[in-house]
């Protein structure tokens, strides 16, 4: 959390090295120096150095373009994707295209609702949670907005056979609280693990029904591996919501570093 005056921003990004954990659909952040102070100095004793970077689209924080999930064939509003993926990167619905977010934002916290920090291994997120968590937060899910969905999954960040869950699961929404925020007409919305989904034990990520909903049959985009820690400390809820992708042309997804920002 950062404070500038009356304003107080939370970061909601979880950090890139080397030991984030990944899905194993995807590739693992990776950072090397290129260039190290002292390999080469100026004339006026000055040095730099810079780095090479190779990540994947859907590891870390990041949200997930329209072009990520199709199903039978079609992208979201019936784009043929073999068309739109010649050439080797989406001449529609890639990450480029997705504008910039400046908008209201909600957090349900279901984790809290219950009573825990965290809830279990793949507990599955009902449409009732998150009419619980509204109307105990005093909350109302608007059209247009961010909703942040916590499970308390964070807390695992640092060990990646937990987190992933492929063994015992991973908390997350199921179809029918996916619905329910899509009915609602939200913007986008995000939780802390790896995929945006309950994931039962031993079943890992074959089948992903929430993300085929959202993306590929509602048009809503998806940002995984947040930190919601930082707002359920403080029991903020409501918050404007900013969010920006990189303007990765024909891409599938984009690291991002979304923001809350609340004015005391």
């Amino acid at each position: 959390m950062f404070e500038d005056g009356n304003v107080e921003v939370f970061d909601l990004a979880q950090p890139l090295a080397s030991e984030t954990p990944h899905s194993p659909n995807h590739p693992p952040f990776r950072m090397a120096l290129a260039r190290r102070h002292g390999d080469t100095v100026r004339e006026d004793g000055s040095s730099a150095s810079s780095e090479l970077i190779c990540t994947g689209g859907h590891t870390g924080t990041h949200v997930d373009a329209l072009a990520h999930v199709s199903h039978k064939g079609l992208l979201y509003g019936g784009v043929r994707a073999e068309e739109a993926q010649r050439g080797g990167r989406f001449a529609s619905h890639g990450i480029d295209q997705m504008p910039p977010l400046l908008c209201r934002g909600v957090m349900l916290d279901v984790a809290s609702l219950h009573g825990v920090d965290v809830l279990p291994a793949g507990y599955g997120i009902t449409r009732k949670d998150l009419e619980d968590a509204a109307q105990n937060e005093g909350i109302e899910v608007r059209s247009g907005d961010a909703v942040l969905v916590r499970s308390g999954w964070a807390v695992h960040f640092s060990d990646q056979d937990t987190f992933v869950g492929l063994e015992n699961g991973v908390p997350g929404p199921d179809e029918e609280a996916a619905r329910w925020l899509a009915d609602r007409r939200i913007r986008v919305t995000g939780g802390e693990t790896v995929a945006y989904e309950q994931i039962k034990a031993g079943v890992g990520h074959r089948l992903l029904p929430v993300h085929r909903l959202l993306l590929a049959e509602r048009g809503i985009h998806i940002i995984e591996v947040m930190d919601l820690s930082g707002l359920a400390a403080a029991r903020v809820y409501e918050f404007l919501f900013v969010l920006a992708p990189l303007k990765i042309i024909g891409g599938t997804g984009s690291p991002v570093r979304p923001l809350a920002v609340v004015r005391r």
